[in-house]
C-alpha cells in the first residue's frame, strides 16, 4: 500500500507538472548565449545562423560588459565628432598615443570596444502546446539593428533606436529544440540619426553592442489583444481605448471586457463586435466616473486597464497597460497640465551611465534619478537626442515627473534633414513606433524629433513632421527640435537665448561684462513669441574635476580623461589642490547655476528652463557640468536642500540693483515669488532678515499680508533697510521666507568714510615695472605693482581670458571660448582680506576684480611663487595662476597684482576696499614675504 501511495503521489505530481509546462505562454532567454563576431561581415555569407557559435556570454548585456572587444587605441573607430584634434599632435598628448598608456581627453574610455556585426545564439526548447499559438520573440533595448534567424531560416530585421524589437516567429518554431540566432550591428548604415546623437555616440553612453534589456518568447492566442492606446478626456470624465486586436482565424462574435482600477473604479465596460480576419481596431469609451484622480507633478495618480477577450471556440486572451488622468496644453505663453500653469524645471539625461556603458532597463534605477531630480527640486527631465526604455517611463509615471523625449536624433553633423536622405523616413517609423510603446504614460508630456538640426529643407520638414504629431495624438505637446526652430506650429519653443550665458558670448555675456546684479529677467527675449518659451540648455558652467571620483569607474568606462588631467596637475606641482580646487570652483558654479536659474524664475509668462546639466556630462571634450557626478551623486560643495531653494516649485525672490553698498546707501530689495506648487497661499505675510557671517540678525521684518496665486510670478513688495549701521566692511545675507520656503543671498556693505592707513603714503602704487620702481626696491622700499588690463605679455598670462564666471562647457570643445578659468582661491584669514571680507573662493564681490584683472602665469615668472590670489586654471592646461602675490626683490618689498587698482576708483567700490585692505597689509608687520626674485622676474610680466 505504502509504495502503492508513492507511485499515486508521483503521478500526481508529474501530471501536474506536464499540466503547467503544457501552459508555460514566456520562455525567459536571459542567460548564457554563444556569440562570435564578424568585424569582416562574413557571416551572412557563410551561413553563420546554421552553425553552433564559438563564444560564450551573458545576455542582457552588451559585448563591453562581457569584457569582449578590443582595447582602445589611435585606430579605434569612435562614433561622435572630434572638435578638438590637439589630442593628435600635440607634443603633451605624445605620451598618451602610446599602445599600452592609451588616454583619450575627449569622454569616458571604453575598457573593450567593438563596431560592426556580433552574433549571438542559443538553443530554445518549444512544446507542443504552443502549436496554432501565435508566438513573438521580445528583444528589448538592441543597439541597434538586428537581423533573426530561427533553424537557418530569417525571420526579418528590426533597427529601432528607442523600443523594443519584436519579431513574429510563428511558422518558423517547431516542437522541440531550435537554433535561434540573432545578428545585431551598432554601425551607422543607410539611416544616420547623426554622429553626436546620444543614442549613439561615444560621448556618452558608449556605441555598445548587444541586448541589454529584457529576452523572451512568448506564444499567444491564435486571437489576441496586439495594442491598447488609451486617450483620456479629464473634461468629459472619460477614457477612449483603441484597442488593436489580431486575429489569425476565422471571422467570428467575440466579447471585450474593460476593467480599470485605481485610485477611482469606474464601471466595467462589455462590448460584442464581430471580428473580422486580420487586423481588428475598436474603439472603446469608458466614464470614469465623477471622483476621477488626476495626474501631475503633485498627485502622480496611475491607473490600470485591464481588457479581457472571449469568445466562442477561442482562447481568451488579456491585456493591461497603465495611464493617468492628465491634459497638456498651453495657452497665453504657460505650459498647462489640467488646466494649471506649471513652470518646467528640467535637466537633460544624455544617456550617462559610467557603470554600464548603456541605460538601465529597471524601474528602481530610474526611480533613484528622479527621486535625486526631485530632490533639487527639478519637476522635468529631457531625453537628449535619444528615447529612454519603457522602465524609465513607468518610474517618471509615479514620481510625477514631465518628460520631453526624442526621436534618437541629433541632424547636423554628419547627417541633416529635409533633403530626402532615408533617415527622413526613419524618423517618421521611429515616432510611430516610440509613441505606440509608450504613448500611454502620463509622464510622456512632450516629444520633439531631436537636438539642434541642420540642413538647408530642415525648417519645413520638421514644420510637416510637428503637423503630422499634432493631428494624430493629443496626448502631449510637440516642439520641432530641442534649440531650434521657432515654427508657428510648435506647441512651445525651445530657445537658447534666455541664459546669462550663450554660445560665443565668452566674455561680452550679462555675468561677465555687467556688473553683478540680479533685477534682470528674460521678458525682452521672449516678447516676440505667442507660444510658451523653454530655455534651451542653460548653465553649461563647470567645475573642477574631483579625481576621488576615477576609483568610482569600476564598470565598462575608465576614467582616462581624468587620469591625463591629475597627471598635469601633479607635473605642474599643485596636485595637493586638487580638493580645494574643486570645492572652490564648485561654490563658483552653484552661484552660477542660481543666477540662471532665478532669472528664468523672475520671467513672467515663461515656460522654464532644462538645464545642461544637473550632472556632469562626461563626453565633448569632458564637460564637468554637473553639481553632481555622472552617477548621480554630490560633490561636497552643495546639497540638495541648498539647490532647492532657488530651484523648486515655490521660489521667493529678489530684485537687487546691485549687490555692493556703501554704508551711506538705503538697502532696497524687491521681493517677488515664482509659485508654481498646488494652491494659492491665502493670508501669507512673507517673512525676511538680514544677518551677518555669525548668522547674527541684523534686521528683520515682514511684508504685507497677502493671497499669493498659484502658477505665476507675483510682486509682494519691498524691503528698505538703511545701511549705516555697517561700520566695519562685512558680507551680509538677506533671507526671504514665505511659507515653507526660503531662499537668500550676499550682498557686501563697505564704509564710505576710512581711516588713513598710517604709512601708505610710502608704497609706490605703480603700473609698470620702471627704473624708479627698481631704485626704490633697492633702497629697500615697499611697492604695489597694479597691472592695466591688457599690458600682461601673452607668456605671463595675456592671452588667458579671464572673466567672473565659471567656465562655459569646456575649451577643448567650444574652439578656447573664454573665460579659461574657473574663479578664484584664497585663504579668507590672511591678513591681506583684514578689510575686504571673503570666502576661499569667488563670490560676487570679486566681479570687479575677474572683470578688470588678468591672471598671471606664475611659471613664465617664477614657478616658486607662492599666490596671494590664487585663480583656477582649466583643468587641461593646469597653470600656477595668480591675480595676486608678493615676494622680496633685493631689500624691498613688492605685491604684485594683476586688477586694475588705479583706474575709475570713483566707479569701483569693491576695488577702493580691495586696494585699502592691500595697502593696510602692506604697511603691517605681517607683510614679509618669503621668496626673493629678481627684478627680471617682474620684466617678464610684459
Amino acid at each position: 500500500m505504502k509504495q502503492s501511495a508513492v507511485i499515486m503521489l508521483f503521478c500526481f505530481f508529474a501530471l501536474f507538472s506536464c499540466k503547467n509546462n503544457n501552459h508555460i505562454t514566456k520562455i525567459d532567454l536571459s542567460g548564457t548565449w554563444n556569440y562570435q563576431l564578424d568585424s569582416l561581415d562574413q557571416g551572412v555569407a557563410e551561413s553563420w545562423f546554421s552553425k553552433e557559435l564559438s563564444g560564450q556570454l551573458q545576455l542582457p548585456g552588451s559585448l563591453a560588459s562581457n569584457g569582449i572587444g578590443n582595447s582602445a587605441g589611435m585606430n579605434t573607430p569612435w562614433t561622435g565628432q572630434i572638435v578638438d584634434s590637439s589630442f593628435f599632435k600635440d607634443p603633451e598628448y605624445a605620451k598618451y598615443r602610446e599602445p599600452g598608456n592609451f588616454k583619450v581627453p575627449f569622454w569616458l574610455q571604453s575598457e573593450k570596444y567593438y563596431k560592426g556585426a556580433a552574433w549571438y545564439q542559443k538553443e530554445i526548447e518549444i512544446t507542443e502546446s504552443w502549436n496554432g499559438q501565435e508566438i513573438e520573440l521580445f528583444l528589448e533595448r538592441c543597439h541597434w539593428e538586428s537581423r533573426v534567424w530561427v533553424n537557418e531560416k530569417e525571420a526579418g530585421m528590426k533597427n529601432s533606436l528607442g523600443t523594443p524589437h519584436v519579431y513574429n516567429l510563428s511558422g518558423l518554431l517547431k516542437p522541440g529544440k531550435n537554433l535561434l540566432t540573432v545578428c545585431v550591428d551598432n554601425r551607422v548604415k543607410d539611416f544616420d540619426p547623426g554622429i553626436n546623437s546620444h543614442s549613439i555616440s561615444d560621448h556618452t553612453q558608449t556605441n555598445w553592442n548587444g541586448i541589454v534589456g529584457k529576452i523572451y518568447i512568448e506564444a499567444k492566442p491564435a486571437v489576441n489583444i496586439q495594442h491598447i492606446s488609451v486617450y483620456p478626456d479629464i473634461q468629459k470624465n472619460k477614457v477612449q481605448a483603441g484597442i488593436k486586436i489580431k486575429n489569425n482565424g476565422e471571422a467570428g462574435k467575440v466579447k471585450l471586457e474593460i476593467n480599470i482600477s485605481g485610485p477611482s473604479i469606474p464601471e466595467k465596460q462589455m462590448i460584442d463586435f464581430d471580428l473580422k480576419t486580420g487586423e481588428n481596431n475598436v474603439d472603446v469609451f469608458v466614464q470614469m466616473g465623477e471622483n476621477i484622480k488626476l495626474w501631475n507633478e503633485f498627485h502622480p495618480e496611475i491607473y490600470t486597464m485591464t481588457v479581457v477577450l472571449n469568445g466562442e471556440n477561442i482562447e481568451s486572451d488579456t491585456l493591461k497597460t497603465t495611464f493617468g488622468m492628465r491634459e497638456i496644453t498651453t495657452f497665453n505663453r504657460q505650459i498647462l497640465v489640467n488646466s494649471n500653469p506649471v513652470f518646467l524645471r528640467g535637466t537633460l539625461e544624455c544617456a550617462i551611465f559610467p557603470k554600464t556603458g548603456f541605460p538601465p532597463t529597471d524601474t528602481l534605477e530610474w526611480g533613484r534619478i528622479f527621486s535625486i531630480c526631485r530632490a533639487h527640486g527639478l519637476n522635468h527631465l529631457r531625453f537628449h537626442s535619444w528615447c529612454p526604455p519603457e522602465a524609465a517611463f513607468a518610474a517618471a509615471d509615479k514620481a510625477g515627473f514631465y518628460l520631453q523625449v526624442e526621436c534618437s536624433s541629433w541632424s547636423n553633423q554628419s547627417t541633416n534633414l529635409g533633403s530626402g536622405k532615408p533617415f527622413d523616413k526613419y524618423l517618421y517609423d521611429e515616432s510611430e513606433r516610440m509613441i505606440e510603446a509608450y504613448g500611454n504614460h502620463p509622464s510622456f508630456c512632450m516629444m520633439a524629433y531631436g537636438n539642434e538640426p541642420g540642413g538647408s529643407n530642415y525648417k519645413a520638414f520638421l514644420g510637416e513632421f510637428v503637423g503630422y504629431w499634432k493631428q494624430k495624438d493629443n496626448r502631449r505637446i510637440y516642439v520641432s527640435a530641442a534649440g531650434w526652430p521657432d515654427l508657428e506650429i510648435n506647441d512651445y519653443l525651445s530657445n537658447p537665448n534666455p541664459r546669462i550665458q550663450g554660445w560665443g558670448e565668452e566674455l561680452k555675456s550679462i555675468i561677465n561684462a555687467l556688473p553683478p546684479t540680479n533685477d534682470y529677467d528674460w521678458s525682452q527675449r521672449i516678447s516676440g513669441f505667442t507660444q510658451p518659451v523653454v530655455s534651451h540648455e542653460i548653465g553649461q558652467w563647470c567645475v573642477y574635476p574631483d579625481f576621488k571620483e576615477v576609483e568610482k569607474y569600476d564598470g565598462v568606462v575608465r576614467a582616462r580623461n581624468f587620469e591625463i588631467f591629475r597627471e598635469s596637475l601633479t607635473e605642474n606641482g599643485m596636485i595637493q589642490l586638487a580638493d580645494s580646487f574643486l570645492k572652490a570652483s564648485g561654490k563658483l558654479q552653484a552661484l552660477c547655476y542660481k543666477a540662471d536659474i532665478e532669472a528664468a524664475l523672475r520671467t513672467e509668462g515663461f515656460g522654464g528652463f532644462q538645464l545642461l546639466d544637473l550632472h556632469d556630462f562626461p563626453g565633448q571634450g569632458t564637460a564637468l557640468v554637473g553639481v553632481l557626478n555622472p552617477f548621480w551623486e554630490e560633490k561636497g560643495y552643495i546639497s540638495p536642500e541648498e539647490y532647492s531653494r532657488f530651484c523648486n516649485s515655490t521660489v521667493p525672490l529678489v530684485r537687487m540693483n546691485k549687490f555692493i553698498w556703501l554704508n551711506n546707501e538705503t538697502l532696497k530689495v524687491a521681493v517677488e515669488v515664482a509659485h508654481f506648487g498646488e494652491t494659492t497661499f491665502e493670508n501669507c505675510s512673507p517673512e525676511w532678515k538680514i544677518t551677518d557671517k555669525t548668522g547674527t540678525v541684523i534686521q528683520e521684518g515682514k511684508l504685507n499680508q497677502s493671497n499669493i496665486q498659484n502658477g505665476k510670478l507675483s510682486k509682494l513688495g519691498e524691503i528698505s533697510v538703511p545701511l549705516q549701521f555697517a561700520e566695519k566692511p562685512q558680507k551680509l545675507v538677506i533671507e526671504v521666507n514665505i511659507d515653507k520656503y526660503f531662499n537668500q543671498w550676499d550682498f557686501w556693505v563697505y564704509p564710505v568714510e576710512k581711516q588713513p592707513v598710517a604709512g601708505a603714503d610710502k608704497i609706490i602704487v605703480a603700473q609698470k615695472v620702471n627704473d624708479n620702481v627698481k631704485k626704490h626696491l633697492e633702497n629697500g622700499g615697499t611697492v604695489l605693482l597694479t597691472l592695466k588690463k591688457g599690458s600682461l605679455s601673452p607668456k605671463a598670462g595675456g592671452a588667458i581670458k579671464t572673466g567672473f564666471s565659471s567656465i562655459f562647457w569646456n575649451t577643448a570643445w567650444t574652439g578656447g571660448q573664454g573665460p579659461h578659468t574657473l574663479g578664484v582661491l584664497v585663504n579668507p584669514e590672511h591678513p591681506m582680506f583684514s578689510e575686504f571680507p571673503t570666502e576661499y573662493y569667488s563670490n560676487w564681490q570679486w566681479w570687479d576684480a575677474m572683470n578688470q584683472g588678468q591672471a598671471m602665469n606664475l611659471a613664465a615668472i617664477d614657478p616658486k611663487i607662492q599666490p596671494l590670489v590664487r585663480v583656477i586654471d582649466d583643468w587641461f592646461t593646469n597653470r600656477p595662476l595668480a591675480l595676486a602675490f608678493e615676494v622680496k626683490v633685493g631689500t624691498g618689498k613688492i605685491v604684485v597684482c594683476s586688477i586694475d587698482l588705479v583706474s575709475d576708483l570713483q566707479k569701483r567700490p569693491e576695488a577702493q576696499q580691495l586696494l585699502y585692505s592691500i595697502q593696510k597689509y602692506m604697511v603691517s608687520t605681517a607683510f614679509d614675504p618669503e621668496l626673493e626674485v629678481g627684478f627680471d622676474s617682474l620684466v617678464r610680466l610684459f
